[in-house]
């Protein structure tokens, strides 16, 4: 049954992160660089304190050319309201949430830190493997 798998059994735990005072093309090389299209900014401690997305360098990036004064940190363009998700989270309520808010994916949570993220490609892998684990367990008997 698919509520029986969990968002840690699927879940990216390597993740590239930010922090607040990351320089935005600095971090604009390191998304090019790792081929994604954002990354959380973290807290010394491990916390997550908000989300930079391609869509808010390219902001930083309109605004500064509109001042002419492009560039700053990342805490000036991260987005800081985050939907999150805990990793004992099951694949179906993740996938209504996917759904519901369009995101493409969210951060995990677990004790108030940062532990991994969960996209909707991991949902799909999951499915996936569960599908075929059903279809293999069905031909045995």
């Amino acid at each position: 049954m698919l509520k029986s798998i969990k968002v840690r059994d699927y879940m990216t735990r390597h993740l590239v992160t930010f922090r607040a005072d990351t320089d935005l093309f600095t971090a604009i090389n390191r998304l090019l660089e790792h081929r994604i299209s954002g990354a959380p900014v973290v807290d010394a401690q491990g916390h997550l304190i908000g989300l930079l997305s391609e869509g808010d360098c390219l902001r930083g990036i309109l605004s500064g050319a509109y001042y002419e004064a492009i560039g700053g940190n990342v805490s000036m363009y991260m987005t800081t309201e985050v939907e999150t998700i805990s990793p004992e989270t099951d694949i179906i309520e993740v996938s209504e949430r996917f759904l519901r808010g369009r995101r493409r994916r969210m951060p995990v949570i677990e004790e108030g830190r940062l532990i991994g993220q969960i996209s909707r490609s991991d949902v799909l892998r999951a499915v996936k493997e569960f599908a075929q684990h059903e279809q293999g367990h069905l031909a045995v008997n």
